[in-house]
């Protein structure tokens, strides 16, 4: 695998992993009662987006090792996807 494609990988499973952490923990202003005049009331109090940042990558490195152990040790490659034996 090079580095490009390491890189990809690893930008694509981060944000998968952010748009799946960023709804934990979701407090609206409507939830808290007060809602800032000029913003709806469904936007966050407190959005958190540096720590949850912090917790997708810890994550997200967690995820990218395994997927890159998978994809190099050979043990699927895009033979093992060709269903119809159309790749050859």
């Amino acid at each position: 695998m090079s580095i490009t494609a390491a890189l990809v990988l690893f930008a694509v499973t981060w944000f998968m992993v952010f748009f799946c952490v960023l709804p934990l923990r979701f407090k609206s202003q409507a939830d808290l009662g007060h809602v800032t005049p000029g913003t709806p009331a469904s936007a966050p109090e407190d959005a958190m987006v540096g720590k949850k940042a912090k917790i997708t990558t810890a994550i997200a490195a967690v995820v990218f090792a395994g997927l890159y152990a998978i994809i190099t040790s050979g043990l699927i490659t895009r033979h093992n996807m060709d269903v119809f034996g159309i790749m050859n």
